[in-house]
């Protein structure tokens, strides 16, 4: 698998990752400024092992810390259709005549 190119603005390149959605999030979360900066805020949990295990293993990540940065990209870079969707209900007038 082909490592994302682009390197971080901490001059570390990234871990390869397994499909192109997931590079894909990563580049866009760059572009959109949000992995500019030190990595400066810590941030610490406790996980079941085998979520991680298998996040990693879909990910295709080693590292703690790039899966973290994976995880937290896809959430901020994540569309709101599904919620946006939902709140669509009841906005279509009843009376509109839908068919041909």
């Amino acid at each position: 698998m082909p490592r994302l190119s682009k390197a971080s603005n901490n001059g570390h390149s990234r871990t390869k990752l397994g499909s192109q959605k997931f590079r894909d999030v990563l580049v866009m979360a760059e572009q959109e400024g949000l992995l500019r900066g030190g990595r400066t805020k810590i941030i610490r949990g406790r996980m079941p092992e085998a979520l991680v295990s298998e996040a990693k293993k879909r990910a295709g990540i080693k590292s703690d810390t790039d899966l973290i940065e994976l995880a937290l990209a896809s959430i901020a870079m994540s569309d709101n259709y599904g919620e946006w969707l939902l709140s669509q209900s009841g906005t279509i007038d009843p009376e509109l005549d839908l068919e041909y």
